[in-house]
């Protein structure tokens, strides 16, 4: 896994690191970031944490104490795969999603250890709240008043390609260890972003292969390196990814845990902007390049200058969604938008 000038990835900048006394602090120091940082030892003392220092298989045992015999949905790949969850030559997934017990993941797991199964097994974004009893109770961080989705990650050596999230994320290793690789909102042009339509897991991801960069097809990306942080963190650290940073995510060891924690500080009610982007693609990207100027000064009117003049004239009472958007305006803009797409 090597960068531009063949020095391993690891060796990139590390992504700083903060101390925190108390969940006062750390909510603290999360209303006050701009940028990714590292809590270590923030969970050492979970419960998931002490029994996975002491083997990979009491984490397991651990988990499923506590599983709810619910339908599991797990990605499996192919054993030449080296954990890289992708696309395939043809564009489609190169793993298959199945539906399975937790018991049967695990034991499937067990079987891989030992046998030298090298298939990549992945768990992922899996509702902590839905699929456990009691597992959230014993192991969750302290975030005051935010309404978070706590969400599990488990499964053997992965590579997850460098995505986005629009939700602010704290991401707590519990078993094993994982290498994050992060780069700043701005730099999507320079990852080399695949389809957005057609995603491993729901959002964009970076084509570059990290482990083998292909400069002559992607020689933007050795840019993005100049902006890149790398963070290795071992149980019980966690870390600080703050909404839209691209995140390049490892799993390391032979069984492999994270607990993260989404939340957005803006309200529930208002729109999804990747929802506006995709609309905007099939709506207004192909049109003639004159139409396309007029659509971008409304947009910079409306939506990204959006100032005192472009409703100074409109009597307040009269202004309706084009003043400070109320859960219901919201819901009026959300209804209309539904109306219009199903013609």
């Amino acid at each position: 896994m090597a960068d531009a000038e063949g020095a391993p990835l690891a060796m990139l900048p590390r992504i700083p690191e903060i101390t925190v006394a108390d969940p006062g602090e750390l909510d603290a120091a999360l209303r006050s970031a701009r940028a990714p940082f590292v809590v270590r030892r923030l969970v050492s003392e979970w419960p998931l944490v002490r029994a996975g220092r002491n083997s990979a298989k009491e984490a397991r045992d651990y988990l499923v104490e506590r599983h709810r015999d619910v339908p599991f949905v797990v990605s499996i790949g192919a054993p030449d795969s080296c954990g890289r969850m992708f696309y395939d030559d043809a564009m489609a997934m190169n793993f298959r999603n199945v539906s399975a017990r937790l018991p049967e993941v695990f034991e499937r797991i067990d079987r891989g250890e030992h046998s030298g199964d090298t298939s990549p097994i992945y768990l992922a974004s899996i509702d902590v709240g839905q699929f456990f009893d009691g597992l959230h109770e014993a192991n969750h961080v302290d975030l005051g008043e935010r309404s978070c989705l706590a969400s599990i990650w488990m499964g053997t050596p992965t590579r997850i390609a460098a995505h986005n999230d629009f939700p602010d994320n704290l991401a707590c290793v519990a078993v094993g260890r994982r290498r994050f690789t992060l780069f700043p909102p701005d730099q999507f042009r320079n990852l080399y972003l695949g389809p957005v339509d057609n995603t491993p897991a729901g959002r964009a991801v970076s084509m570059v292969d990290f482990h083998a960069p292909d400069y002559a097809a992607y020689p933007r990306f050795r840019q993005a390196l100049e902006q890149a942080q790398v963070a290795e963190l071992d149980a019980g650290d966690a870390l600080y990814i703050p909404s839209m940073w691209w995140h390049h995510v490892e799993g390391l060891d032979s069984f492999n845990v994270l607990i993260n924690y989404w939340w957005r500080e803006t309200p529930r009610w208002l729109g999804q902007p990747q929802d506006a982007l995709n609309h905007a693609m099939m709506a207004i990207r192909d049109l003639p390049p004159h139409e396309k100027k007029h659509w971008r000064d409304l947009f910079d009117h409306y939506v990204f200058d959006n100032d005192e003049a472009v409703v100074a004239h409109i009597p307040p009472q009269a202004r309706s969604i084009l003043a400070p958007l109320t859960p219901e305006s919201a819901g009026r803009i959300r209804a209309f938008l539904l109306r219009a797409l199903s013609r």
